[in-house]
C-alpha cells in the first residue's frame, strides 16, 4: 500500500513538471497609447485569423487603470524566430496603423525564468 501512494504522489509530481505541448516558449509584450480603446479593439478583433496564421498560440490584453488608453497585449509563440518574425510583418504594421496607435510601440521579448 505504501509503494502504491509512493507512485502515486511521484507521478503526481513528474506530471506537474511536465509542459503541455501547445506551451509557450516566447511571451512578447507590446505597449501603446491609442487614440480610442473601442476602434482599437475592434481592429485587434478582426486580426485574430492572421495573428494565428502568424504564430501566436496565445495573447490577453490588459488597459492600464489609470489610462485606459495605455494598452499592453501580450503575444505567445513557441519560438524566438516566430516571435520576431511577427513583429516585423507588414500585416502587424499595418493593423496597428488601422487600429489607431498613437506614437511609438515598446515591444519586448521573454521567455519564462526557471524556478
Amino acid at each position: 500500500m505504501r509503494s502504491l501512494l509512493l507512485a502515486g504522489v511521484l507521478a503526481l509530481g513528474l506530471a506537474a513538471l511536465a509542459r503541455p505541448s501547445d506551451a509557450a516558449d516566447v511571451r512578447v509584450f507590446v505597449r501603446h497609447e491609442i487614440g480610442d480603446y473601442a476602434a482599437w479593439k475592434r481592429a485587434y478583433d478582426e486580426f485574430g485569423p492572421t495573428r494565428k496564421k502568424l504564430g501566436v498560440i496565445g495573447h490577453e490584453v490588459y488597459r492600464s487603470i489609470e489610462n485606459p488608453n495605455d494598452v499592453t497585449v501580450t503575444n505567445d509563440f513557441k519560438t524566438l524566430q516566430k516571435a520576431r518574425a511577427f513583429v516585423a510583418s507588414p500585416e502587424l504594421k499595418a493593423a496597428m496603423t488601422k487600429a489607431g496607435i498613437t506614437g511609438t510601440p515598446q515591444i519586448w521579448f521573454t521567455t519564462r525564468a526557471e524556478k
